[in-house]
């Protein structure tokens, strides 16, 4: 894969490098890291726009995954990690996020929250000619494909779940997140009340 990004450059001083979790990466990076702080990019948002075909559910029945999309603002986690460990870390990373290259890989500008330092950092922005671009879908729409969602990583409602839950943790407020957990929490209530 050619690498647009520059992230994949060596470095010959070992020089520490920052990663952007949106997503399950918040709660399941995968890789290990130095420090992690609460960061906010701008110019991009997190939305439930991707289609998942692999970790989330198949082609057939696709679940419903978070991108980078652009437009508006961001709170994530920002992971620094040691730049001993970049090549490693890149490889896993690709490995993981690009299955379909659905997502570009990218430096993005942005702010760790505790301090006001401006940094960049690899992350995974959502490419929108990509055909598991679903764009904006009403959340009635988004809210179906999430509860039909199972892949290889597990059922899609676990994923919206425990992404919720992580930003909930860390003071992180999701309007859309909030409203598809409560929703998710209703709709597990009810099948548990049909089973009886």
């Amino acid at each position: 894969m050619h690498d647009k990004s520059g992230v994949g450059r060596p470095v010959n001083d070992g020089e520490d490098f920052w990663v952007f979790g949106y997503g399950s990466l918040m709660w399941r990076p995968g890789f290990r890291y130095i420090e992690r702080q609460i960061a906010t990019v701008r110019g991009y948002h997190r939305a439930l726009c991707i289609y998942s075909h692999v970790h989330r559910g198949t082609p057939e029945a696709p679940g419903l995954v978070l991108g980078l999309d652009r437009g508006g603002s961001c709170k994530g986690v920002a992971f620094r990690v040691d730049g001993e460990r970049r090549k490693e870390t890149i490889e896993y990373l690709r490995e993981r996020e690009l299955v379909t290259l659905v997502y570009t890989e990218r430096l993005v500008h942005l702010v760790l929250d505790s301090s006001g330092i401006p940094i960049s950092a690899l992350a995974y922005v959502v490419d929108r000619a990509h055909a598991q671009y679903a764009g904006k879908l009403s959340r009635e729409i988004s809210l179906q494909m999430i509860l039909q969602g199972v892949g290889q990583s597990g059922e899609n409602t676990e994923y919206v779940r425990n992404t919720h839950a992580h930003l909930v943790d860390l003071g992180i407020k999701d309007r859309d997140l909030d409203w598809y957990a409560a929703r998710l929490t209703t709709a597990s209530a009810e099948f548990g009340q049909a089973s009886v």
